[in-house]
C-alpha cells in the first residue's frame, strides 16, 4: 500500500495558507517563519534597508564578528604569573583572571 504525506504550511502571522518558509537571523540567532507571498514581501521590504547597509557574515569564521586582538604567548603569561606568585597550572588552560592580570600589568 502506498502512502502520500501532504504538508501544509500555515502563515505564522495571519493563520492563512503559507507559500514559503523564510529564514533570517538577528543578534546571532537564526529564525524561520512560514509566510504567504504578501507577508513574505512585507518582511523583505522591512528588512531591505538593513540588508543593504549591512555586511554579509563570513562563512569562514561562522561568527558575526572577527576577533582582532592578538593573544599573548601562553608561556610568557605563565612565566609572568609565576614571577608574581599567581597560581597558574603548568599545562592546559590558563584562567581568565591570570590573563586579565597580565593585560593590566602590561
Amino acid at each position: 500500500m502506498a502512502q502520500r504525506v501532504v504538508v501544509t504550511l500555515f502563515d505564522d502571522i495571519d493563520g492563512g495558507e503559507a507559500a514559503e518558509t523564510v529564514v533570517f537571523g538577528l543578534d546571532g540567532r537564526s529564525y524561520e517563519i512560514d509566510l504567504n507571498q504578501a507577508n513574505a514581501k512585507k518582511l523583505r521590504t522591512a528588512l531591505a534597508p538593513y540588508l543593504e547597509a549591512g555586511r554579509k557574515r563570513s562563512s569562514r569564521t561562522g561568527r558575526a564578528f572577527t576577533h582582532t586582538d592578538v593573544s599573548p604567548d601562553p608561556a610568557a603569561v605563565r612565566a609572568w604569573a609565576r614571577s608574581h606568585r599567581l597560581d597558574v597550572p603548568p599545562r592546559g588552560r590558563i584562567p581568565k583572571r591570570v590573563y586579565e592580570a597580565f593585560a593590566e600589568a602590561n
